[in-house]
C-alpha cells in the first residue's frame, strides 16, 4: 500500500484529503505544518507528499527545498489557495521551480488531483 503524507495547516483540508485518498486505497498520514511534516517524513518516508505552501512556521517552499536536498527522489504535489494574497499562482510556480512535481490551486478538481497522485505513486 502506498503511503501519502498530507501537510496543511487547515484541519478541514487535511481531513478531506485524508478521506479522499484513503477511499482510493492509500495509507495517509498528516501534519499541520512543514516542520512537523519534515519530522514525520524523516521518521517514516512516504511515497508522496501533498503540501500546502502558505503555513505558519516552516512554509511549503522551505520544506520542498529541504526535502529535495536531502531526499532528491521524493515526489511532491504542492497545493495553495493563495492565503491572504488570494492568488496562488505565484506561490505554485515557485514551488514547481524548487521541485514540486505537480501543482494545484485550491479548490482543485478531485479527478485531476487523483490522476496526479496515481501517476506519481506508480513504481
Amino acid at each position: 500500500m502506498k503511503r501519502i503524507l498530507v501537510i496543511d495547516d487547515e484541519e478541514l483540508v487535511r481531513s478531506t484529503l485524508r478521506m479522499t485518498l484513503e477511499a482510493q486505497g492509500y495509507e495517509v498520514e498528516d501534519a499541520p505544518d512543514g516542520e512537523a511534516g519534515v519530522q514525520i517524513f524523516r521518521q517514516r518516508p512516504a511515497d508522496l507528499i501533498v503540501t500546502d505552501i502558505l503555513m505558519p512556521g516552516k512554509e511549503g517552499i522551505e520544506m520542498i527545498i529541504e526535502l529535495r536536498r536531502d531526499f532528491p527522489d521524493v515526489r511532491i504535489i504542492a497545493i495553495s489557495g493563495g492565503g491572504r494574497f488570494k492568488s496562488p499562482h505565484t506561490f505554485l510556480t515557485t514551488a514547481q521551480h524548487f521541485g514540486a512535481d505537480r501543482i494545484f490551486a485550491k479548490p482543485f478538481d478531485q479527478e485531476e488531483f487523483l490522476a496526479a497522485v496515481q501517476a506519481l505513486t506508480k513504481t
